[in-house]
């Protein structure tokens, strides 16, 4: 993310509400996303911008934090000043021993006395502690699987395999990447927890896909072939003769991605959308036509 303010990239007030910040991310996120920008990589990097923007906003605690200056922009903790007037005000030597385990009775050279008289004993030897990660990925990268580059903190820089089909909230262990042991004893593990993001038109039900596909008057009623876009990539799917908005078409195998080999399915709901500029030719077929007129689509409803 380019580090800009969240509320500013989605062009929406400090005091938007959940839905007003959801709709505006649909809004952006449709126009710049790499699947309707193939090769664009402006509107790649504004779309993963908007998707980074929108993982602060809509999670409460997450932008609570990030208003009160704890976080920034990415989500990344901010460093927390301390002076030398917090020791004070608490009446606190700022290079005195501090912890809250129940250690208060002992003094400083008795906790170092018996650590290092540890350290000198031979059979010494600790597991190096686990490091617990958190990292946010595209939604196609968590249904088609994929690798990201990440940075530690101390510089290092990993390549993350990102399993095919991975969840929201799953964990990712890298053995040997966490902290060192002692006494040669094992490294301990990197725990990697991954947040994927929301995607614009798509939504996962297990191991399938459902979205809303948009079809235009004269598709729905002569059908025909249309190029349909899948997580697998766009397909070509036949769209019946006279097909009513709700109608949904099952794309076999095109859902998300299994260990096995195998997807899910996609299924996409048709969704008749008019031109945004009323066509004087098809108001003046509908006005003369009577069969329109006298059919009911409610008539089974009662009204």
């Amino acid at each position: 993310m380019s580090g800009g303010d969240p509320y500013e990239l989605l062009g929406v007030k400090r005091d938007a509400s959940q839905k007003e910040i959801q709709a505006a991310y649909r809004r952006r996120a449709k126009k710049s996303h790499p699947d309707l920008n193939p090769g664009n990589k402006l509107a790649e990097q504004d779309f993963k911008d908007l998707s980074a923007a929108y993982e602060i906003l809509r999670d409460e605690e997450k932008r609570d934090r990030f208003d009160r200056g704890e976080i920034n922009a990415t989500g990344a903790e901010k460093p927390q000043r301390r002076y030398y007037r917090d020791f004070a005000d608490a009446g606190t030597d700022p290079g005195a021993y501090e912890n809250s385990a129940g250690f208060a009775d002992l003094g400083a050279d008795d906790i170092f006395t018996q650590f290092f008289s540890q350290r000198g004993r031979k059979d010494f030897r600790t597991r190096g502690a686990d490091v617990r990660y958190s990292m946010e990925i595209d939604f196609l990268d968590a249904v088609n699987g994929g690798t990201r580059q990440v940075t530690l903190p101390h510089g290092k820089a990993l390549d993350i395999r990102i399993p095919p089909g991975a969840r929201d909230g799953q964990t990712l262990r890298l053995r040997g990447k966490g902290g060192a042991g002692e006494g040669g004893a094992q490294t301990g593990d990197a725990l990697i927890e991954l947040h994927v993001r929301v995607h614009p038109f798509y939504r996962r039900e297990g191991d399938d896909i459902r979205f809303d596909l948009p079809i235009s008057l004269t598709e729905a009623v002569l059908g025909g072939k249309i190029r349909v876009p899948t997580p697998a990539g766009p397909v070509v799917a036949n769209v019946p003769e006279n097909s009513s908005s709700g109608r949904t078409l099952r794309l076999k195998g095109k859902g998300v991605a299994r260990r096995n080999g195998g997807r899910g399915d996609v299924f996409a709901t048709l969704k008749i959308v008019l031109p945004e500029k009323p066509d004087p030719d098809l108001k003046a077929f509908v006005t003369g036509w009577t069969a329109g007129k006298s059919y009911n689509p409610r008539q089974a409803m009662g009204v």
